[in-house]
């Protein structure tokens, strides 16, 4: 664990004319219908389909909460209430880009409906007379959570950004209800293939690790079968936007480490600080893969409070965890492939840890909060 320093970042005849304005009228409505069909090309939205399934998947989760609500599995507090409040709240966001008719009122779904349409691995949970249990929402939230995963690929860069942000809310929510799934997924990934890098900058410790959760391919992202050397400018200054996030990160956890006593809760500082610096040391070879030079970590950084304390300690980390989910929102909708996979998997990891700490990432972790309907007044 290092020790901290401070350090602040448009005449011609009338018949000729009249044979003019004749042509401009025959092409002009050939032009006319054509333009039309072009308007209904440019109006169709790519993103309709996977926003519908979104939506759908979406609903279905609500039904099985209204469901065990109604069984009186959320009777005795309000843990369920609130998260089916929260499945409210991904909903109106996800359902933002349909056409009003497009999206049934929420809870319409056919029960046990999944994210593709088929039978979700609960959907027994929605019989009639069956009761929903607090194992069952988890499963069912944590296998919607990895299906949404499966339209990044397809989807608009903000499209991206939602669907990766709902995705780790419902791993939160696997979680929260007693599904350790979700935090096993981070913990084992599989392993990297990248050979370890010795452009400048990157660190020669856990050189050949990819970032906790990820997959092998992360290591060596392709974008659309193009190696990552042909990454765009955005994806590069985003890439250099998360490495920048980790080396704080890095620091930031030395210092909690030294202000926590040896026990658990000094381990569990110990894997996070193992696990920025696998993501640090990955995302330094990304950028050089692709011909960028890795921002540098500063010798020291101002931390945004006084640390000094477990207590403080466990805030902090609780901080830099949440500041991070928005860092890696962005990765997603700047890039593509299976750089745009590394980074929601990275957003779900930063999701978890904050919430471990105590932090509260809310329903669209990584995205602003949704701003709060304005009062009218009354007539």
């Amino acid at each position: 664990m290092q020790s901290p320093s401070r350090r602040t970042f448009l005449a011609t005849g009338a018949l000729a004319a009249a044979g003019l304005l004749a042509a401009c009228t025959s092409s002009g409505a050939k032009s006319a219908a054509g333009g039309g069909a072009g308007r209904k090309a440019e109006k169709a939205d790519p993103d309709l389909p996977l926003r519908t399934r979104a939506v759908a998947a979406t609903d279905a989760l609500i039904a099985q909460y209204a469901a065990a609500l109604g069984t009186g599995t959320g009777a005795q507090g309000s843990p369920l209430t609130a998260l089916r409040a929260e499945l409210e709240t991904q909903r109106a966001a996800l359902a933002a880009g349909l056409p009003k008719n497009a999206a049934a009122p929420s809870g319409t779904a056919p029960a046990g409906t999944g994210p593709s349409g088929g039978s979700s691995p609960s959907a027994a949970a929605n019989a009639p007379g069956a009761p929903v249990g607090s194992a069952q929402l988890a499963a069912a939230e944590w296998s919607t959570a990895q299906a949404r995963l499966t339209d990044l690929t397809a989807a608009s860069p903000e499209l991206a950004r939602l669907l990766a942000s709902v995705s780790a809310a419902g791993a939160l929510h696997a979680v929260a209800l007693g599904d350790q799934a979700p935090q096993a997924a981070q913990n084992n990934p599989a392993p990297a293939t990248a050979s370890p890098t010795t452009s400048s900058g990157a660190s020669s410790s856990n050189s050949s690790s990819a970032p906790a959760g990820t997959p092998a391919s992360a290591s060596a992202p392709t974008t659309g079968g193009t190696p990552a050397g042909a990454l765009p400018a955005g994806a590069v200054t985003a890439l250099q936007a998360a490495l920048a996030g980790e080396h704080t990160a890095v620091y930031a956890f030395g210092v909690i480490g030294a202000r926590i006593p040896t026990g658990p809760e000094r381990d569990d500082a110990r894997s996070c600080y193992a696990v920025h610096q696998a993501r640090r040391d990955a995302w330094q070879r990304m950028l050089a893969d692709a011909g960028a030079t890795p921002v540098a970590a500063a010798p020291g950084y101002e931390l945004p409070f006084a640390v000094p304390d477990a207590n403080a300690a466990g805030r902090l980390a609780a901080t830099v965890e949440t500041r991070l989910t928005a860092v890696y929102a962005d990765l997603v909708a700047a890039g593509s492939g299976a750089l745009r996979l590394a980074g929601a998997v990275a957003l779900r990891g930063c999701t978890l840890q904050a919430a471990h700490w105590g932090g509260a990432p809310g329903a669209l972790p990584g995205l602003p909060a949704p701003s709060a309907p304005s009062a009218t007044a009354s007539p």
